[in-house]
């Protein structure tokens, strides 16, 4: 009986430590390799943060619109000439954007919606990954905001830009988190305004200066929505009441914080910190452009919404935007001034996207600069934009001009 019990606690005892090891290896196994997709899990690589001036007082940001991102280098090309079409595919957009951030070398990239096209791919995440990844591996700031084909894959427009927000360098938001107390001790909640993709960043002045702790710029993204139908109709998306009324307070709080900064500064100030817009789907109020005088080329129908929110009376009544930057019509490429506002579009950059043969695609780049005082740097003075074009390695700068200068606003 002895022998027979001594040998159950012996199996019982190997069993034990088998279990155990088991659960060892496992966990180790799950900590070290832990995969999501085929990527490992680790923490996100942030930017340096605030955005900031550059020391010799600018600010550059890369607006890339309309990727339209399939699966990589088998996703074909659209609209390109036959002698360019057999080996094309979404790496022709990725060189294109690569090339453009070590042409340019912007402060910060701006991506305007449609960065995937949904319908071309089975894994969005995968997808959000590749068509990001010249940004991430820059290490340069950058924030997207989404288009109308970007939800048609695997994620909800809530899931994407919960994705986005969490990717390298991304300084993206889901939406503006809720003011509450200084003592309020558990999480706050997202404010409850319609779309995902509704923030504001704040730019510094530059390190070292007298602005370096003061934003002396922003950058309002807002989402556009994707399609909607109204009385029956389909339609576009557009910009709700609820975001506009919560960028109202937005710029109404940026003002009366320039109002005590003016009042307390020891040096001359700006009267006003510009802002900078950018969605995807344009306003209604654009097809107006095409009777005006624009810079760029306005070359297929305004493709907006229906409905028309009070977008552009929002931006007048609160003053501080003074440009904004638009997608979703690829081979538009053009600046135009609605109510002393320029909407310029960013052009299509996306091989995967529509376009048109022999017509390069293209980004835009915006330039602010700080004006220079007697001692020290004021604020923005001026706001210029130019466009680079995919033409054969040459990518050739076109339509330079100013959108924006103090003396003639003030």
């Amino acid at each position: 009986m002895e022998s027979l019990a001594a040998s159950k606690w012996t199996n019982s005892l190997l069993y034990l430590t088998l279990i155990l090891s088991t659960v060892f290896l496992l966990h180790s196994q799950i900590a070290t390799n832990l995969l999501v997709g085929h990527h490992p899990l680790r923490l996100k690589r942030s930017p340096d943060l605030p955005l900031r001036f550059r020391d010799d007082g600018t600010f550059k940001i890369l607006q890339v619109a309309d990727m339209h991102f399939g699966t990589g280098m088998v996703t074909r090309c659209r609209d390109v000439l036959p002698s360019e079409f057999d080996y094309c595919s979404d790496l022709n957009t990725t060189r294109f954007v690569r090339r453009m951030i070590e042409l340019e070398k912007p402060d910060f990239i701006a991506f305007t919606g449609d960065n995937i096209f949904g319908s071309s791919t089975t894994d969005a995440a995968e997808s959000l990954l590749r068509a990001f990844g010249p940004a991430m591996d820059s290490e340069i700031p950058w924030a997207a905001v989404l288009g109308n084909h970007d939800q048609e894959s695997t994620m909800t427009r809530e899931e994407l830009m919960s994705f986005i927000s969490l990717m390298d360098y991304s300084v993206s938001q889901v939406n503006p988190w809720a003011d509450v107390p200084a003592n309020y001790v558990e999480l706050p909640k997202r404010r409850k305004i319609d779309g995902f993709g509704n923030y504001d960043l704040q730019v510094y002045g530059p390190p070292g200066s007298v602005l370096a702790n003061d934003s002396v710029m922003h950058l309002y993204f807002l989402d556009s929505g994707d399609r909607e139908v109204v009385q029956g109709r389909r339609t576009y998306g557009w910009i709700k009441e609820s975001q506009l009324h919560w960028l109202r307070g937005v710029s109404k709080r940026n003002k009366e914080q320039i109002e005590n900064l003016n009042h307390m500064a020891e040096v001359s100030r700006m009267p006003i910190n510009p802002a900078l817009a950018f969605f995807h789907i344009p306003i209604p109020e654009i097809p107006q452009l095409y009777y005006q005088k624009i810079v760029g080329q306005f070359q297929e129908g305004v493709a907006c919404s229906l409905v028309n929110p009070g977008v552009l009376k929002t931006f007048v009544s609160m003053g501080d935007v003074k440009a904004v930057f638009m997608g979703h019509d690829h081979t538009n490429d053009f600046c135009g001034t609605l109510n002393d506002i320029w909407f310029c579009y960013g052009g299509g950059s996306g091989y995967h996207g529509y376009g048109k043969p022999g017509w390069p695609r293209r980004v835009r780049v915006i330039s602010a600069e700080l004006g220079k005082g007697e001692m020290s740097w004021r604020g923005v003075e001026r706001i210029r934009t130019w466009k680079r074009l995919d033409d054969k390695g040459l990518f050739t700068k076109i339509d330079e001009q100013v959108l924006w200068e103090l003396q003639q606003s003030s």
